[in-house]
């Protein structure tokens, strides 16, 4: 009799689920679908990042077709966990009924830093290299899920997050 295993729900929560939340939904997708069911959301709806979506094409991951929500569209999902990927989400995090366990991983807000240049290289390479330290977290998932759990208990003072806050 085969064994049903049945997949963490994982919510990766940003301010306006444009950017970073959704390139961590594209690649825990594409990374870890076999163990991982990944959802992205914002505190607030902003659209969904042309860059952010031109950046995951050209590693071959196409978060085209998701879209900006907010926790309440996504509906009575009972996540396993919610990773947020920026300052503002961990600050604001809503509260999730059921087990959900808050884990923060703070990641460079691209449209933040970039903001200031011009479309092209030099705005694509900040996105470049937040899209693959994101990828580099989804990667060691799920195991990474407990001893970020046990780091953030532990911890008197929270480390603050990378991005400056707007």
């Amino acid at each position: 009799m085969e064994r049903v295993v049945s997949k963490l729900k994982v919510l990766f929560l940003c301010t306006g689920n444009s950017c970073r939340s959704q390139m961590a939904e594209g690649w825990a997708r594409r990374l870890k679908g076999d163990v991982i069911e990944p959802y992205s959301a914002g505190i607030e709806k902003h659209g969904i990042n042309p860059h952010a979506v031109k950046v995951m094409a050209e590693a071959g991951v196409d978060i085209s077709k998701q879209y900006s929500k907010t926790p309440a569209d996504l509906g009575p999902v009972q996540f396993d966990y919610v990773v947020t990927v920026c300052g503002d989400a961990n600050e604001q995090c809503p509260i999730f009924p059921g087990k959900a366990k808050v884990v923060h991983a703070g990641f460079d807000d691209p449209p933040k830093l970039t903001r200031h240049l011009p479309d092209g290289e030099e705005k694509l390479s900040v996105y470049r290299r937040v899209r693959d330290e994101i990828r580099k977290f989804v990667e060691t998932l799920p195991a990474t899920f407990q001893n970020r759990i046990l780091a953030q208990a532990s911890s008197p003072h929270p480390s603050p997050p990378k991005e400056e806050r707007g």
